[in-house]
C-alpha cells in the first residue's frame, strides 16, 4: 500500500452506513431534462437556476463490491451536503484494512461534478433492462439533483464487451462511461488531498 493510501477514518462516523435522504468545453451543448422534455436547456443554465435548497440537497453516492473468499470487499464514495467527499476502500486482500477518508471539496468542484452528470445524460436512463446484481458482485449509483432522484442497481460491469451484451448497451454504456470519470475525479481529489509529499 502506498502513502496515498494511508488509512485514516472518517470524522463524523465509525462506518459508512448511508442513510439517503465533462468536460464543459463551452459549446454550449444542448441537453434536455427529464423533467422538461419540450424544452432544450443548456448544461449551464440547468446550473443557474438552481435553488439554494436543491444546491443543498444535492446528493451522490456510488458503490461497488461483491463478497467471496476474502470477504466482503468494496469501494463507495458519496458527495453529501456540506461539500463532504466520503470515501471507503475495503480489500482484505494480503490482510488489508478498510480505509476511510473525508475531504471538503470547493463549489468549483460540486459544479463541474453536476456538469458531468447533466452531459452524460444519465438522469434520462432507466435501469429496468440492465443485469441484476449476481455472483459476480453489484454496482448502485444514486443522484438527488434539483428535484430530480435516481437510484440504479446492476451487476458489476468488467468491460465494454459486458456492456454489449446487456439487453439495453446504450443506457448502460453512459453508466459504465460516467462511473469511470467519476472514480477518476473521486482517486485525484482522495490522492492529492492525503498525499505524504506534496507536489
Amino acid at each position: 500500500m502506498s502513502d496515498v493510501d494511508t488509512k485514516i477514518d472518517l470524522a463524523t462516523d465509525s462506518a459508512m452506513d448511508i442513510t439517503t435522504p465533462e468536460n464543459d468545453n463551452n459549446n454550449n451543448n444542448k441537453i434536455t431534462t427529464a423533467t422538461s422534455s419540450s424544452e432544450t436547456q443548456t448544461t449551464e443554465d440547468i446550473l443557474k437556476t438552481e435553488t439554494q435548497k436543491q444546491k443543498d440537497d444535492f446528493y451522490l453516492r456510488y458503490y461497488v463490491g461483491h463478497k467471496g473468499k476474502y470477504g466482503h470487499e468494496f469501494l463507495e464514495f458519496e458527495f453529501r451536503s456540506g461539500n463532504k467527499l466520503r470515501y471507503a476502500n475495503n480489500s482484505h486482500y494480503k490482510s488489508e484494512n478498510l480505509i476511510r477518508k473525508e475531504v471538503c471539496v470547493s463549489d468549483s468542484v460540486i459544479s463541474e461534478i453536476k456538469k458531468v452528470i447533466l452531459d452524460s445524460g444519465i438522469m434520462l436512463e432507466d435501469d429496468k433492462n440492465w443485469p441484476e446484481p449476481d455472483v459476480v458482485g453489484k454496482q448502485e449509483l444514486e443522484i438527488v439533483f434539483k428535484d430530480e432522484h435516481i437510484s440504479f442497481s446492476t451487476t458489476k460491469i468488467g468491460s465494454l464487451m459486458d456492456v454489449e451484451k446487456s439487453d439495453d448497451p446504450e443506457g448502460l454504456k453512459v453508466m459504465f462511461y460516467l462511473i469511470q470519470d467519476l472514480k477518476c475525479l473521486v482517486f485525484s481529489l482522495i490522492g492529492l488531498h492525503f498525499k505524504i509529499k506534496p507536489i
